[in-house]
């Protein structure tokens, strides 16, 4: 078991990582969509308002029919997810919410979850989705 000061530097890790992952992800849904599969690893899985798609293929045609975004994230959350439950993986949850506008289409709520794992090449560490759950959010009127 990690000690405490182990565990803090490693939900600080998580954080910074979630953060900046928020915003290179909406930046590059919006304004390149193109390169947005490079985000994940090759056998992601996709779960997109009950619409599931997995592997990296899938997952680029899948964004390329829709259309084009403008995302405004709200809030975001992370936390490390407990390596036993990830094979020694190191894996952060990232919950984020916010609005997005699809051209053509109103103004809508959603909320997206992802986990993330850590691939490291050539002493450089990435952060990969393995896993992206995006749903709108109906709010009762």
């Amino acid at each position: 078991m990690a000690s405490a000061v182990d565990f803090k530097t490693y939900v600080d890790q998580a954080c910074r990582a979630a953060e900046e992952f928020a915003n290179i992800y909406y930046e590059t849904m919006d304004k390149r969509r193109g390169v947005l599969t490079r985000l994940y690893t090759e056998n992601a899985v996709l779960v997109w308002n009950g619409n599931a798609v997995s592997g990296q293929e899938a997952v680029a045609k899948f964004f390329e029919m829709l259309p084009s975004s403008e995302f405004q994230v709200n809030m975001f959350d992370c936390q490390p997810v407990h390596e036993q439950a990830t094979q020694n993986q190191t894996t952060v949850l990232v919950v984020t919410c916010g609005t997005v506008k699809f051209d053509g289409n109103k103004q809508q709520f959603f909320n997206q979850n992802f986990l993330l794992t850590a691939q490291t090449t050539n002493n450089n560490t990435v952060w990969k989705i393995m896993s992206d759950c995006f749903r709108f959010q109906e709010w009762p009127t």
